[in-house]
């Protein structure tokens, strides 16, 4: 490879990190400016220093690490579960009208029912174990994979599909080479959805009915009034799902080089 072309590589990575980073950069100069000067109340609303130490203690002491690592566990296992059935249930519906038909009215009675609502229903049936909280990750991350898979399945290119009959080519190889492929975009779409839902899902089965989990942490700091471990806890989620969704992002690219909307 050039060593211009790589520099010029290196230039653009740099120079995207350092755009993305100005407004973040303004925003907490101004936050703690604004504390400082005693425009925010730190009862309320502690400042980014004031934060920092927080973090800093929570890792020493590792309630953060440990707190962390179970909710990542009960994203990682309820998530692998709802993205495995909405993609097999997605590609089923999408392929055949008959289950389409068998399962539209129980899809539409189901989907619009909030992850909140399911918490006490599954707390009955199931306890405040670990089932129950899974569980709800699961219905989380479900119904965004299952609805783009569904999508991405019957939107292959008609185009492909008069050529693929032209050719006389059999039903599998035109699954296989035209159908699964033109639907991999908005399945990864589904999967960076359903692993937000994902993450929402684990922290309301947490706050409401655990003992453990990053959940969990952010509302026994609300009892205690930590509003600074609260937000460590807080920003602590999105930290973790931004690089999630980025590894998602990533493994699009390779997966299909073929998409014209993909990034360089």
């Amino acid at each position: 490879m050039n060593f211009k072309v790589i520099l010029h590589r290196i230039y653009r990575i740099i120079k995207n990190i350092l755009i993305a980073l100005i407004v973040p950069i303004i925003l907490l100069i101004l936050w703690q400016v604004l504390s400082d000067k005693g425009f925010i109340r730190s009862s309320v609303l502690p400042s980014p220093y004031v934060i920092y130490e927080a973090l800093v203690d929570m890792i020493k002491s590792g309630d953060l690490f440990k707190n962390l690592y179970i909710s990542i566990l009960r994203v990682l296992k309820g998530y692998a579960i709802g993205a495995i059935l909405g993609i097999i249930f997605g590609i089923l519906i999408g392929l055949f009208k008959g289950i389409e038909k068998a399962l539209d009215l129980i899809i539409g009675f189901l989907r619009p029912i909030p992850i909140v609502a399911w918490v006490p229903v599954l707390i009955l049936w199931m306890g405040i174990d670990e089932a129950s909280k899974i569980t709800i990750i699961i219905i989380g991350s479900f119904w965004p994979i299952l609805i783009n898979t569904i999508y991405g399945i019957k939107g292959a290119d008609k185009k492909f599909l008069e050529v693929s009959k032209i050719l006389e080519k059999s039903k599998l190889d035109t699954l296989i080479k035209i159908v699964f492929p033109s639907a991999l975009p908005s399945i990864f779409t589904g999967l960076r959805i359903g692993i937000g839902s994902a993450w929402m899902s684990v922290i309301t089965a947490e706050i409401i009915a655990a003992t453990s989990g990053i959940g969990y942490q952010i509302s026994y700091a609300r009892e205690l009034s930590q509003p600074d471990v609260m937000l460590v806890g807080v920003f602590s989620i999105g930290i973790i799902g931004f690089l999630i969704d980025y590894l998602i992002k990533k493994l699009q690219i390779l997966v299909i080089k073929w998409d014209i909307n993909n990034e360089n």
